[in-house]
This record gives C-alpha cells, sequence and structure tokens, in this order.
C-alpha cells in the first residue's frame, strides 16, 4: 500500500521535535514496540485490540484515508466483520443513470470513510480545530509512535501560572502544551473481547500499534526481503570468494 500523501495537518505536527525531547519540552515515553528490530513484527491480536479502540474512539474524530476497509482483513478481522464496519458509514457515489450522485453504505473496497462530510464540517465541530487525519500519524512526527504515545498519556492540569486558551487542554508533549483535543484515553474505555485489561496504558499501546501497521502495512514484507537479501548477498560473496581462490590457487 502506498504511503505517498502526507495531509496538510499531520505535515504541521511534525514539525520541532527530537525523539527523546517533545517540544513541549517533555521527554518522551520510549516503549518497547514489538516490531523494532530487524527480527520484530506486529502483534496481530494487539493490532486488532488497537483497531477496537480507533473504532470505538478515535473515528469519530479523526479520518483513516489511506486504509481500505478490505485491509481490516489482515489484522484479523473477518470479511464479514469488514463489511460490517464499511456499511455502518455512507459515502457519495455516481451518477446513476439519471446522472444524480447519490449515497451509499460503504464497502470494502472504498478507503474509511471520513466521520465528517468536509474539513469545515469538522472544524465546526471541534470549536475550529480541525482533527488531522491519522493514517500516517506515527510517521508525520519525530519520535513515531513514542510521540503518539506519550501525547495520548500526557494531559495533566496546567501548573501554576500557565494560561490556556479558550476551549485548549494542557499536555505536557504537545508542541506549545496546549492542544484543542480532550483527553481521550481513561481505564476501562472499552472491552476487549480476548479479555485483555483496558488500562490507559494498554488501551493506548495498542491503538499506537494499530496506527503504525496504518502507517506502514508492508513493515513485514520488507524486512523479510531485506533479511533474505542480506542472505543471498553473504552467500553470493562466499561463492566468489571460493572461486576467486580456485582460479589462482596456482599463482604465487
Amino acid at each position: 500500500m502506498l504511503r505517498s500523501v502526507i495531509t496538510s495537518a499531520a505535515l504541521a505536527l511534525a514539525l520541532g521535535a527530537s525523539p527523546a525531547l517533545a517540544s513541549g519540552g517533555a521527554h518522551l515515553d520510549k516503549q518497547a514496540w514489538s516490531w523494532d528490530g530487524v527480527f520484530g513484527s506486529y502483534d496481530k491480536a494487539q493490532l486488532k485490540r488497537g483497531y477496537q479502540v480507533f473504532h470505538d474512539v478515535c473515528s469519530n474524530c479523526h479520518g483513516l484515508k489511506l486504509v481500505a476497509y478490505r485491509n481490516l482483513k489482515e489484522i484479523g478481522l473477518s470479511e464479514e466483520e469488514a463489511k460490517a464496519v464499511a456499511a455502518e458509514r455512507e459515502t457519495k457515489d455516481g451518477p446513476n443513470d439519471e446522472g444524480d450522485m447519490f449515497n451509499r453504505p460503504g464497502k470494502l473496497s472504498d478507503r474509511y470513510i471520513s466521520p465528517f462530510a468536509n474539513d469545515q464540517a469538522a472544524r465546526v465541530a471541534n470549536n475550529g480545530a480541525l482533527p488531522p487525519d491519522l493514517s500516517l500519524m506515527t510517521k508525520a512526527r519525530v519520535g513515531g509512535p513514542d510521540y503518539v504515545y506519550s501525547l495520548l498519556m500526557g494531559f495533566a492540569d496546567a501548573p501554576e501560572g500557565f494560561k490556556l486558551g479558550d476551549g485548549m487542554n494542557y499536555n505536557k508533549v504537545f508542541p506549545g502544551n496546549q492542544i484543542a483535543m480532550a483527553p481521550q484515553i481513561s481505564d476501562d474505555l472499552v472491552t476487549y473481547a480476548d479479555g485483555t485489561k483496558a488500562t490507559a496504558d494498554q488501551l493506548t499501546k495498542d491503538v499506537v500499534s494499530f496506527l503504525n501497521w496504518a502507517a506502514e502495512p508492508e513493515l513485514e514484507v520488507r524486512k523479510s526481503m531485506g533479511l533474505k537479501t542480506m542472505i543471498f548477498l553473504l552467500v553470493l560473496t562466499a561463492l566468489f570468494y571460493a572461486l576467486k581462490r580456485k582460479i589462482w590457487k596456482d599463482v604465487h
């Protein structure tokens, strides 16, 4: 799946931080992600839990426009489950035989349908702030998934003397420490079908894992191909070395 388009909102959030220190002045909370390292891979059970958090919580405001509903089968949803999710929202299609556009339920081939008809409608519903599309969010910020994790866990009461703007919330990690999004994660916010305890920390790790998959679904294939390529090059090098020894063995 190609990931060549970054929304302007996501790009704006991508500026001004380092992996260890966010521009808000707080250190990012480094996590041990299952996909880290040469042999790392996604935890499919975690991806499915993370999708549940995205679906139940995040998708009320945020889009995922670079992911098609059919791609949800890659994280463990059945075809019927993916079809049911797609049909929850309508999208405009057409023209029909009369030349008119019409609304229809989403289907597997559709990209994830936005919760809002357009950006202006999204701003009106969110006190003037435009919720960014989350398709590339773990790639759109220096620090990647650690930044997103730290942001979601970084809400706190504003320190004494800090002036918050109207409708803004204090966040230790977000640049400027003011963010329009209210805290979204809390203990037992969802009930996991696999029995995993839904602590705020677990919910955040799960949804960040899902968002990283959304941004980089080809990660496991890329790592596998890279490993195979390195093994091939090592074998080829050994063969060439043996051939060189064979050809030049009588030369002193």
